[in-house]
């Protein structure tokens, strides 16, 4: 007699395992996508391009063939339309890359025929070139003026000991002077100085041999620190002084503040014997605001800039008069 129960019998083994008939069962089990979970998925198939590509470069439309774009094997654009990575399109087919595109057609020009910008253009086009890794373009334009130049000016700096860490102490210390006194302006002393050993006010050959013979008690008398806020210095190279207060202009200017400098003097305080520090000392004055530059433009259409640089131009020039004639 055979006895049927309502209950299946348990196919799984003793020690708790179960068969290969129920493992392979979940396996082959199919796990059904959601709708949700379709419609966000990826093509898994290579995107293919037309031979001739529309663009659309943060707004800006460019058309462009596709052997253009793939010029270069290692840049960004060429890996981007290589067709291995999903480029999404907008309302009118074009194909969208999330970046600024006031500059993408310098970047095209190059690699259709390798034009390149005027120099005025130079910087925003070598970013550009930076940020779709285009090599060769970034060769040719660091042998252009501004960037030409700017890469010695960076080898004169390299020698510089803590020259961005001074250089932000001095836009520190000018803006916490502006705000306790409430000014548009503030004022600082720098010390800039090409060589360590001070330089003695005497022209006397035999006093100039004594910087040989001190003592290592006399050295620390000649280590001193100027009182200044900020000093620069020493360094080995060809540019003096002035080529160094040139960068300092350069770099603060292109933070967008107004500087002005000029010399006070020299530290002259007395070390040993007939030796004074004639380390020279710069008053470094730091505009932050011009009610000119908040201003909107006039009804000329001129621009409160070139108002504003107009009238700096004037004030310079009529202090160096004023200076000539003084000497004169």
């Amino acid at each position: 007699m055979v006895v049927v129960t309502g209950r299946e019998p348990d196919s799984r083994r003793p020690d708790g395992a179960m068969s290969s008939s129920d493992a392979e069962d979940d396996f082959l089990e199919p796990a059904t996508p959601t709708a949700t979970q379709a419609g966000h998925a990826l093509p898994l198939l290579p995107q293919e391009f037309p031979e001739v590509v529309p663009l659309n470069i943060g707004g800006a439309h460019f058309t462009t063939r596709l052997s253009t774009l793939r010029r270069y094997e290692d840049t960004m654009l060429a890996a981007m339309f290589s067709g291995r990575h999903y480029i999404p399109t907008d309302a009118e087919g074009r194909y969208f890359i999330d970046r600024d595109g006031t500059h993408f057609g310098d970047v095209l020009n190059f690699l259709r025929s390798g034009d390149l910008p005027p120099r005025e253009r130079v910087r925003a086009v070598y970013k550009e070139a930076q940020y779709y890794a285009i090599g060769p373009l970034l060769e040719q334009l660091e042998n252009m003026q501004p960037l030409k130049g700017e890469k010695v000016r960076q080898a004169f700096l390299g020698l510089m000991p803590y020259y961005k860490d001074h250089l932000e102490r001095i836009v520190e210390i000018a803006r916490l002077r502006a705000v306790q006194r409430k000014a548009r302006f503030a004022k600082l002393k720098v010390c800039v100085f090409k060589e360590e050993m001070p330089i003695t006010p005497y022209e006397c050959p035999l006093l100039n041999s004594l910087r040989f013979e001190r003592s290592e008690s006399d050295g620390q008398l000649f280590e001193h620190h100027c009182e200044v806020d900020v000093s620069f210095g020493p360094w080995e190279a060809v540019a003096d002084v002035y080529d160094l207060l040139h960068c300092l202009v350069t770099d603060l200017s292109a933070q967008g503040l107004i500087v002005d400098h000029q010399c006070i003097g020299v530290c002259d305080k007395h070390l040993i014997n007939h030796y004074y520090c004639k380390r020279p000392i710069y008053e470094f004055k730091i505009t932050w605001w011009i009610f000119w530059l908040l201003s909107e433009p006039s009804a000329s259409g001129c621009s409160s800039d070139i108002i504003f640089l107009f009238w700096v131009a004037c004030w310079r020039t009529r202090r160096m008069t004023f200076a000539s004639h003084k000497v004169g």
